[in-house]
């Protein structure tokens, strides 16, 4: 009786021991970055000719926030905020082109690594477009400097854009498939002997036209930015992408699923060259521009069922949002302007990818944990900058000193808890816009307006004048009332001064 009596209760000693584990086990953390995505291009915020249910599923289940913004209007600087937790203009980050070096301080702190610290395996799968190497990049053998050094453990990579060269993946800093005797051979300045044909000459092989600047190296029968010669085996095929860089981060998810993970997965789509799977094709009535929409919504859904699977979903904090507001004409002739019919992408917002109004960077965001946060809905205004204090929080983990200097701790507004979000928040497009409450700024500029902006319909928000707008009654940016109210523009631009210097 007594042998008995004792077995008991160490079998119950263990259930005990096993249930505190489980409920003290940090959770997984995946962030799904769209490319290009605008606050309306999704079911749940309105978006009308293309379906979403794995990402309205997510809101559905989750937290839905309106007033998140990615940290710029344009994607490279929006990632270096994200991992960095630091404003883009402090490193000049900007677009970079193919072969562009690192732009992350390899010996400072990121995301990633604050993760590590905290017990965490990293991957990151997808676009990168944040530079690699040295700046003379040797595509034939390891890239030196790339996401191993600045945190992540594992990585399959789209070096920049799908509209730039070289078209071939990199798995933990190396090209994917390459023939030894076919080396690669990129330049974005002097032409190549004996590289690929160029869109300008030959544009018969196209699948689609382009503006002048996309008209270099053709591959899988588009053209892109730059040149190219080599790596034929290694060449990606734009079709594919989408399920090659879901089965990555599945792979990912499969391998760590005993550790504590944290998964960037930072999609191609909806970027240009908008190229659909056959899976895809006529998806949605806005051509190919919805087309990847309903993709994107189905990698979406492979994570989803991944962490269902492996029973990790219920203590995974998936964060869903996008880099930069939406744009229509990027360079590739896929109608989509013309297709557009009634649907908004920036919502009621105005704006797009480039401009420094709201549509620029109010993102789609939405927080998906649910033994933690319940549903519902949030008006919180938060920027991607704030994820890096937050998740430090979130894991117990201090901030290095110096690191993540523009992060501010939201963590409880993040997961629904509160909805006091930032006093202030820095739009960076090619001037600031800066919010307070329902109040945007926008400073003024003199520089004209880049002119390959204005080539692709948008409004970039820039004058000459100072701007105020009560987003409450003005949420379009319509009315400009500076003039009538200067204790708020005086106040609102002695701050952007103050973050500036």
């Amino acid at each position: 009786m007594n042998s008995i009596f004792k077995k008991n209760i160490i079998a119950t000693l263990l259930l005990v021991s096993c249930f505190a584990i489980s409920q003290n086990k940090k959770p997984n953390i995946v962030i799904i970055y769209v490319d290009d995505l605008g606050y309306g291009d999704i079911g749940i915020n309105g978006a009308i000719g293309v379906k979403t249910p794995f990402v309205d599923e997510l809101a559905k289940n989750g937290l839905n926030f309106s007033d998140a913004h990615s940290s710029a209007s344009t994607c490279t600087p929006s990632r270096y905020s994200l991992l960095t937790g630091s404003y883009a203009f402090r490193n000049n980050a900007a677009i970079l082109e193919g072969d562009a070096p690192l732009i992350i301080d390899t010996k400072k702190e990121t995301l990633p690594k604050m993760l590590q610290k905290a017990g965490y395996k990293t991957g990151v799968v997808g676009k990168w477009h944040l530079g690699l190497g040295n700046g003379k990049i040797d595509w034939n053998k390891r890239v030196g400097l790339g996401p191993k050094e600045v945190g992540f453990d594992y990585s399959f990579l789209i070096p920049a854009t799908g509209d730039r060269v070289p078209t071939v993946f990199l798995e933990n800093q190396r090209v994917v498939n390459l023939d030894p005797k076919d080396p690669i051979t990129v330049s974005y300045g002097t032409r190549i002997d004996g590289g690929y044909p160029l869109g300008r000459e030959v544009p018969e092989m196209l699948k689609m036209h382009t503006d002048p600047y996309h008209q270099g190296a053709i591959t899988n029968g588009i053209s892109r930015i730059g040149h190219m010669k080599g790596g034929k085996s290694a060449l990606w095929i734009d079709e594919k992408i989408p399920f090659v860089l879901s089965e990555k981060a599945t792979d990912f998810i499969n391998k760590e699923k005993e550790n504590p993970f944290f998964l960037y997965f930072s999609l191609h789509d909806i970027h240009q060259p908008r190229i659909a799977n056959k899976k895809f094709v006529e998806s949605s009535t806005m051509g190919p521009r919805g087309d990847v929409i309903a993709q994107m919504d189905w990698c979406v859904g492979e994570i989803t069922k991944v962490l269902k699977k492996q029973k990790l979903l219920d203590n995974t904090l998936i964060i869903f949002t996008s880099d930069n507001g939406p744009i229509l004409d990027d360079g590739y002739v896929d109608y989509a302007i013309e297709l557009l019919g009634d649907h908004k992408p920036g919502g009621k917002y105005k704006g797009s990818k480039y401009s420094v109004f709201e549509a620029g960077t109010r993102m789609p965001t939405i927080v998906h944990w649910p033994a933690k946060v319940k549903p519902g809905k949030s008006q919180a205004l938060l920027s991607q900058l704030d994820l890096y204090a937050s998740l430090a929080d979130l894991v117990n983990q201090k901030i290095e000193k110096n690191a993540a200097p523009d992060s501010e701790n939201h963590l409880s507004s993040w997961l629904g808890e509160s909805q006091r979000g930032r006093e202030f928040l820095l739009e960076e497009a090619y001037t600031y816009g800066l919010r307070m409450g329902k109040w945007k700024y926008i400073q003024p500029k003199d520089k004209p307006v880049p002119g390959w902006i204005t080539q692709k319909f948008v409004d970039p928000g820039f004058r000459k004048e100072m701007q105020l707008f009560d987003l409450e009654k003005d949420p379009s940016e319509e009315n400009n009332i500076a003039e009538n109210h200067p204790e708020i523009v005086k106040k609102m631009e002695q701050k952007l001064q103050e973050i500036l210097k």
